[in-house]
C-alpha cells in the first residue's frame, strides 16, 4: 500500500526575481526555492503569511526542461548561488522577463526596443568576493566561505564554482592558514580582489597579528603568489601587508584604452569581463560626442566616466564616497583624462530641482545608482532644459522601473530601449540598461 505524501504539491508557472518557482495553491502564491517552470514539485513550507508563502522544494515530481545538474557540490547548502539548476540561456531568459515585467508593471512603460542580453563566463566570473570565516568549536577547524542559505553558518565549502579556479583552490589552504593564527577566533573575513596583475587578499583583523602570525601570513603569500592586506577596522583602514613590491591593483577596459587603479575594499563590478560588454554598450548608447558635456552621476572611481573622456566629451562625475572621488581623480590622472574630467562629492540622494540646475546644462547624462534607484536625481531632471539623451544602468529592475516612469510620464523623455546584463550568473540578481530620449 503506498504511503500518502505528507508534504502539498503545486505546478510552477513561472520564476520570480530571485529565481523562485512561483506557485499558486488554494488562492495563495507560494515561493518554491529550487522548483522550475513546467515543474510539478513536492514542498515544505518555512514561512507563511497570510498572503504568500516560502518553501523548498523536496521532490521533483516532472522535470522542466530548463533544469540541470548544478555543477557545484555544495549548491543547496551554500547560499552564494540560487540557479545552477537553470540552464545558463533560460537564466537568461527569466532575467528579461523580470525587467520588461518590472517596466510594464511598476513603470507603466514598454521599451520601443529590447536589447539583447549581454552574457558571457558562467564559472569562475567573480572577482570580487567577501567570504567570511569562522572558527568552529564543534568541528575543532575554520571555515571559509559565503554562509549557508537563509542562516548565519558558513557553508562547509572546499571548492567554488564561480570563483576563479586558482581562489577556490585556496579555500581549504585558508583554513588551514586561519585555523594556525592566534586570532582565528577575531578575524571574521577575508575580501577577494582579483586584479589584471595581483590576486589580493584582505584580511579583516580584530586584533593586531603576533610575530608567528606575520610569519605564516608570508609565508602563505609567497606560496600561493597572492597579496595580503590587513583591515583592522573599516574598509578604509586596509593596508598592504605582504608582498609590499607586488603590481598595483587595476582592472582594465581596453576598447577605451583605459587602465582603473582601485583598492581591495573600494566597489568594482564583480565580473570584469562582462564589464568591459556593459561600458561598450552603455557608450554606444549614450553616443557622446568630442566637446558635449556629460555627466556621470553615482560615477564611483570612474568606470563610464573615463572612457567617456577618452572619446572626446568633458565629463561631470559626482559620487557621494569620497574615497572613490579620489580614486577616480587617480584614474583620470594616470590616464591622461584629467583636463576633460571634473569630479565633486555629493549626496544625490538629496537631489533637487535647484541644485541640478547649478550644474549647468548636460547634452547627456549617465545614471548608475546603488539598488535604492535614483528617484531624486529624476525628479530633479528639467522637463525643457534637460540632456537629450540618458543612459540608465540599473542593479535593481524595480527601481529602474520607478525612475522610468517619473522620465517618461513627467519628464517627457521615450524609452528608447532597454535589456538585461547577466553580471551575476546563477543568482537571481538583475543588473539592466535602459536608453531615454528626449524627441
Amino acid at each position: 500500500m503506498t504511503e500518502p505524501r505528507r508534504n502539498p504539491v503545486a505546478i510552477i508557472e513561472s520564476l520570480d526575481f530571485e529565481g523562485h518557482g512561483v506557485a499558486h495553491v488554494d488562492g495563495k502564491t507560494v515561493f518554491i526555492d529550487g522548483a522550475l517552470p513546467f515543474e510539478r514539485v513536492e514542498y515544505s513550507s518555512y514561512r507563511k503569511k497570510p498572503g504568500f508563502e516560502n518553501a523548498q522544494a523536496v521532490a521533483i515530481l516532472r522535470e522542466s526542461f530548463m533544469r540541470v545538474r548544478p555543477k557545484c557540490q555544495h549548491f543547496g547548502v551554500c547560499g552564494g548561488c540560487s540557479m545552477q539548476h537553470v540552464d545558463a540561456s533560460a537564466q537568461v531568459a527569466a532575467k528579461q522577463r523580470v525587467l520588461e515585467d518590472n517596466l510594464n508593471r511598476i513603470g507603466n512603460v514598454r521599451a520601443q526596443t529590447l536589447l539583447a542580453p549581454i552574457y558571457g563566463p558562467t564559472w569562475g566570473y567573480r572577482h570580487r568576493a567577501r567570504l567570511s570565516a569562522r572558527y568552529v568549536a564543534k568541528k575543532g577547524t575554520v571555515l571559509v566561505g559565503f554562509h549557508e542559505k537563509r542562516s548565519s553558518f558558513i557553508a562547509d565549502m572546499q571548492s567554488c564554482e564561480i570563483l576563479p579556479k586558482k581562489i577556490s583552490d585556496l579555500l581549504l589552504p585558508l583554513r588551514e592558514l586561519v585555523m594556525n593564527l592566534s586570532i582565528r577566533e577575531r578575524m571574521p573575513q577575508v575580501e577577494l580582489a582579483v586584479g589584471d596583475a595581483v590576486d589580493v587578499l584582505v584580511l579583516r583583523v580584530m586584533e593586531p597579528l603576533t610575530p608567528a602570525d606575520e610569519e605564516l601570513v608570508r609565508a602563505f603569500a609567497d606560496r600561493h603568489a597572492v597579496q595580503f592586506w590587513l583591515q583592522p577596522k573599516g574598509p578604509e583602514t586596509a593596508y598592504p601587508f605582504h608582498p609590499l613590491d607586488a603590481p598595483a591593483l587595476t582592472y582594465s577596459l581596453p576598447e577605451f584604452d583605459v587602465v582603473m587603479p582601485y583598492k581591495p575594499t573600494e566597489f568594482t563590478q564583480v565580473n570584469p569581463h562582462i564589464n568591459r560588454v556593459l561600458v561598450g554598450r552603455a557608450l554606444r548608447l549614450l553616443d557622446p560626442q568630442p566637446g558635449e558635456r556629460v555627466a556621470d552621476l553615482f560615477c564611483g572611481l570612474g568606470n563610464f566616466t573615463l572612457p567617456i573622456a577618452r572619446l572626446g566629451a568633458s565629463v561631470l562625475g559626482i559620487e557621494g564616497s569620497k574615497q572613490l572621488v579620489e580614486r577616480a581623480r587617480e584614474g583620470a590622472l594616470k590616464n591622461g583624462l584629467a583636463e576633460r574630467t571634473e569630479f565633486q562629492v555629493a549626496n544625490l540622494f538629496e537631489m533637487t530641482e535647484e541644485i541640478m540646475a547649478g550644474l549647468g546644462h548636460f547634452d547627456r547624462m549617465l545614471i548608475d545608482p546603488p539598488r535604492d534607484g535614483a528617484m531624486e536625481v529624476c525628479k530633479s531632471i528639467s522637463a525643457e532644459h534637460g540632456p537629450r539623451r540618458i543612459v540608465y544602468v540599473s542593479c535593481n529592475p524595480a527601481t529602474l522601473a520607478r525612475d522610468a516612469n517619473v522620465l517618461v510620464h513627467v519628464k517627457g523623455y521615450t524609452l528608447k530601449a532597454a535589456g538585461v546584463v547577466n553580471m551575476f550568473p546563477h543568482t537571481g540578481h538583475v543588473e539592466s540598461m535602459a536608453w531615454f530620449e528626449k524627441e
